[in-house]
């Protein structure tokens, strides 16, 4: 059963926060609010990028920010608003979002800045993302060196929920050429008991297109607005990006 992009996330929204069981949010929105502090300018206005349930606000919300949220799918964004009531919440195109005040920090996790689509549609987001933060705001994201894909390599894990098993699939596909990418994502739901009733195992999968750039065309779209600098991908220590690794952590400055 393959569906589209928006359905699989839409008919799924409710499973959302059972595939990122494994994430640990806190530990990520804690990395980023330190960098914040050690590079921003102290605000604590703070929006993120496609939020989908909105366990990132929920964490900066906890840490003193004034915390908001957009992501295109509404039912990822009514349970963001379950988790996060005093948060605000819209349903908006990151690469082409408006703000009712300007703000101090803008996070955009889980590698989720790709899912701008190709280059144009990146740099149209780095556009509204300045255009949108306070004089020296800060932007970090997470990203991944197109030429740096294993295109063989994926990450799957498994996990028990009412009565069922599920099974998690992603990995990253990159041709060789151009600057889309994709993110290929597979999802099982297998009944844990055997009888007549039991429906056989469901299966989604979906292929989405992402953009993809290597890291130095990444900083050569983002210099015109921002003082960049790359970390590594390491929410535990914060390490000067190695020059190596496929993936990073980006922390911009508006200029």
């Amino acid at each position: 059963m393959t569906i589209s992009t928006n359905a699989l996330y839409t008919d799924l929204s409710h499973y959302y926060d059972l595939m990122c069981r494994d994430i640990d949010y806190h530990a990520q929105s804690q990395s980023v609010a330190r960098l914040h502090q050690l590079f921003g300018n102290q605000g604590k206005q703070h929006l993120d990028l496609a939020c989908g349930t909105g366990p990132h606000v929920r964490h900066f919300i906890d840490f003193g920010y004034q915390s908001s949220g957009l992501d295109l799918n509404q039912p990822m964004l009514d349970l963001a608003n379950i988790r996060c009531p005093e948060a605000e919440f819209s349903r908006q195109d990151m690469t082409n979002f408006t703000v009712e005040q300007r703000l101090d920090l803008i996070t955009c996790f889980l590698y989720s800045i790709h899912y701008s689509g190709h280059r144009q549609g990146l740099l149209a987001c780095i556009k509204q993302v300045h255009a949108a933060l306070n004089c020296g705001g800060m932007f970090c994201f997470n990203s991944v060196d197109k030429n740096k894909i294993n295109n063989d390599s994926f990450i799957r894990h498994r996990t028990e929920f009412e009565q069922h098993q599920f099974e998690f699939e992603s990995s990253w596909h990159y041709r060789g050429e151009g600057d889309t990418q994709a993110l290929n994502l597979r999802i099982s739901r297998t009944p844990l008991t055997t009888s007549p009733m039991s429906l056989a195992t469901e299966m989604w999968q979906d292929e989405h297109p992402m953009a993809a750039t290597n890291f130095s065309e990444l900083e050569q779209l983002l210099q015109p607005y921002f003082e960049v600098h790359l970390f590594e991908h390491d929410f535990e220590r914060i390490i000067p990006w190695d020059g190596h690794s496929g993936n990073a952590l980006v922390v911009c400055i508006k200029r």
